[in-house]
């Protein structure tokens, strides 16, 4: 039986969640519900769950507040929250698990069924560790985890030199030379990244500003350092060269 705590502000988000782990998963077992992040942390200590489901927002801090406050991390994690934008990027950006409130039924049965197939503890603590690292530095050290079929990989945003599509998968440059291949589309890169340096100059094409070697008007091409040559769509040229002239 694997033991849950759901630790949420709101009473009729905790109870929902309850309900839904009690209809339909015999293997789980709710042994404590918390209110914030002091009797949160309390019931982590006292039960060492297996779960957790975490909001995000309450009021005497947030969840990421809690999880800074805990040494050693051994159960896996569901996130909790409203439609915040900053929480919302700051959990994709570590490839964390999360649902919305209002709670779906279906979404969050999805995510229970996904979370208990994770086996491996350290591939949560790596994505836990990427989101404790990207609250407490400036932009210029964020870290964005990546996920293949066979790997997890934590990468600094300043090392990706350019992201490529092809249909839903998107390929990363990094900066010393090796490609990682992404199963996702770079729509939603380009929602992720576009605060830190990265400009969409092609459907198929998201650049860091900061490996840019030259432009050229002639034939609509932007030339980077790692000597690759990158197209840029009509629609994207005038962005472009607003932003060049601006640097």
């Amino acid at each position: 039986m694997l033991k849950v705590i759901i630790i949420d502000d709101d009473a009729s988000a905790r109870n929902f969640i309850e309900k839904i782990i009690t209809s339909n998963f015999k293997d789980l077992q709710v042994v404590s519900k918390a209110i914030n992040v002091e009797t949160g942390l309390q019931a982590i200590q006292s039960f060492s769950p297996d779960i957790v489901f975490l909001d995000v927002d309450m009021p005497d801090g947030t969840g990421f507040d809690l999880l800074q406050k805990i040494p050693e991390i051994n159960f896996k994690l569901i996130f909790v929250t409203a439609h915040s934008e900053f929480a919302i990027k700051a959990i994709k950006f570590s490839a964390l698990d999360y649902i919305l409130k209002p709670i779906d039924v279906i979404e969050l049965t999805e995510t229970i069924i996904k979370i208990k197939k994770i086996v491996k503890k350290e591939e949560q603590n790596l994505k836990i560790s990427a989101i404790l690292n990207n609250l407490n530095n400036n932009s210029e050290n964020k870290k964005i985890v990546l996920n293949t079929s066979d790997n997890i990989f934590v990468v600094n945003t300043k090392d990706i030199i350019k992201c490529s599509s092809e249909g839903n998968y998107t390929t990363f440059y990094l900066n010393n030379k090796q490609k990682i291949v992404i199963s996702k589309t770079l729509k939603e890169y380009d929602n992720l990244l576009s605060d830190y340096g990265f400009l969409r100059i092609h459907r198929s094409h998201l650049i860091n500003i900061n490996y840019i070697e030259k432009y050229s008007k002639e034939n609509s091409i932007l030339y980077m350092k790692d000597n690759s040559q990158i197209p840029v769509s009509y629609r994207k040229k005038d962005e472009l060269l607003k932003f060049l002239q601006n640097l």
